[in-house]
């Protein structure tokens, strides 16, 4: 039996019993030709995404009045082989999930497509990665909220709460819940489909019930603590073990509120300007955030153009001819052993480049702004950067591990032009480093940046309150200070990434109401504001 896989070559390959051995593969005419290496086939796939917005996540919502609803593709018959419960157990099971009905399968997939696309679904989750009761469990610990689970009386408690059947929990509102069966019913799925029982009180308990009978309850987050318990022995041998305890520390904090923006001016801001100015975006070899970058200030109305470094260090392109410079992110000389210092050894040592940037930060005219590996960068080009000599150097981060991240930021008065109107916002931001501690020659120096007005922006906790507690602080910066300006605030570094998330939608989690526009629009705003 074969199955042409490139017809355009006339290649075959036999799929049957006796063809495990790839070594051998059939043309067009059935003359077989033996190959000098096993073929193998590898199969991807790519599809549109209409609106990235639309996104779900297992998060269960705080709303009164739902409910969960379980949609089980395995229609009841609940096999355990191979499950994560017979592992547990040292054995493997005999029949393990499969899939019965691929349209079933692709029912669902229907159904929660125009379920989100109608607003219907506050929490969506998959049950086969664990089954219903990790399901659920995950659910609750995003949210942060007590459930209440019901099996029904008859139900093998075991084979329900732990077979890796396909399926999905969904919370819907109750006034919600006859569309939403009406939807399952379209797509032949609602006689598959159960309420399973409903959120209750915040950091409550997750209890498993039968009719009225209580078969399990444990707090929330006692069972956070266990379900994060090997990853932070793992976290603990691996990276700084003082980073994993304060992580598995901040995951049990009843306390924490949560990310918890504040937003001082107005969103608004910038939207009326006209015409564009010339913005040079400059990368090293490396260096991958150019394209975001170049987004975020074209938005902000700049025209963004192109600059390598060899451009510079060839003459090609000037920097005269800019009011404006970016230094972007990304991993610059492998970001590591201080990858955007030896981008600044390029300029520093070339007597050409050295000129170009000396007279680029000395005219008054322009502005700089350094990010990530440019922040690095420039923090080491200080010498040539008028106010900027409380600056830190950049360097590995506390925990020993490069981090990429969703922590809150709180804007700190400054003369930064960037910053203008933010001061006193705390907002959510994405990094990506492994060299973002700020390294002070010592503690006379830190106090020393604290007390210039110069440090522009400080890692918090949800309290908004400068932190150096890993994860809030990412790589442990003294009095979680990221940001910097110099004393006439026209050139700006900070390690986190605004231009990764200047439109709402890509940022991992935010308030409803922002619009299409996130709060870090303004930073470039301010920038094409201040250019005039």
């Amino acid at each position: 039996v074969g199955m042409e896989l490139c017809p355009a070559l006339g290649i075959t390959i036999p799929v049957g019993k006796d063809s495990m051995s790839m070594s051998t593969v059939w043309d067009a005419e059935g003359g077989s030709k033996r190959l000098t290496a096993p073929v193998s086939l590898i199969v991807s796939a790519f599809a549109p995404c209409v609106d990235i917005r639309r996104t779900l996540t297992p998060q269960l919502s705080s709303d009164s009045d739902t409910v969960l609803l379980l949609v089980d593709l395995g229609r009841g018959k609940n096999r355990v082989g191979g499950s994560i419960l017979a592992q547990v157990v040292s054995q493997t099971g005999m029949e393990p999930p499969d899939v019965d009905s691929a349209a079933d399968l692709k029912a669902l997939w229907n159904a929660i497509q125009s379920l989100s696309g109608e607003g219907l679904l506050l929490a969506y989750h998959d049950r086969s990665d664990g089954g219903l009761f990790a399901c659920v469990a995950e659910m609750a610990f995003a949210g942060r909220l007590g459930v209440d689970l019901q099996i029904g009386e008859n139900a093998d408690p075991l084979s329900l709460l732990f077979s890796e059947e396909l399926g999905a929990v969904m919370q819907v509102r109750l006034s919600d819940l006859e569309r939403v069966e009406r939807n399952l019913e379209v797509n032949h799925l609602l006689e598959c489909t159960h309420r399973i029982g409903a959120p209750t009180e915040s950091n409550g308990a997750l209890r498993v019930l039968a009719g009225s009978k209580v078969l399990y309850v444990d707090p929330i987050l006692e069972l956070r603590r266990i379900w994060s318990g090997v990853t932070h022995r793992i976290a603990s041998l691996r990276d700084n073990p003082v980073c994993a305890d304060q992580e598995m520390e901040s995951r049990l904090d009843v306390s924490d509120p949560g990310i918890n923006p504040k937003v001082t001016f107005d969103l608004q801001f910038g939207r009326d300007f006209e015409g564009v100015a010339p913005l040079a975006v400059l990368r090293e070899q490396g260096v991958n955030g150019q394209v975001e970058m170049a987004a975020a200030f074209t938005r902000a109305k700049f025209r963004a153009v192109d600059v390598h470094m060899s451009d510079i260090l060839s003459g090609r392109i000037r920097l005269e001819d800019f009011r404006g410079l970016v230094a972007c992110g990304g991993f610059s000389y492998g970001d590591v052993l201080g990858a955007g210092e030896g981008w600044a050894k390029s300029i520093l040592f070339n007597a050409h480049a050295r000129a170009q940037f000396a007279d680029f930060f000395s005219r008054k005219d322009t502005f700089a702004l350094g990010v990530c590996n440019g922040c690095q960068m420039m923090s080491n080009l200080r010498s040539l950067i008028e106010g900027a000599d409380i600056w830190p150097r950049f360097v590995q981060n506390q925990s020993e591990r490069f981090e990429a991240r969703y922590v809150s930021m709180r804007i700190e008065k400054s003369p930064s032009v960037l910053f203008a109107g933010m001061e006193g916002s705390v907002l959510p931001v994405a990094v990506a480093h492994g060299e973002g501690f700020t390294e002070f020659t010592d503690a006379a120096s830190v106090e020393a940046a604290l007390r210039s007005g110069l440090v522009a922006a400080r890692y918090v906790d949800n309290h908004h309150q400068p932190t150096e507690r890993y994860p809030l602080n990412p790589n442990g910066s003294p009095h979680g200070m990221n940001a910097f300006t110099s004393r006439d605030g026209r050139v700006t570094i900070l390690m986190p990434h605004p231009e990764r998330v200047f439109r709402t939608a890509q940022l991992s989690w935010a308030p409803a109401g922002w619009g299409e526009d996130s709060p870090w629009l303004r930073l470039f705003r301010n920038a094409r504001h201040w250019v005039g």
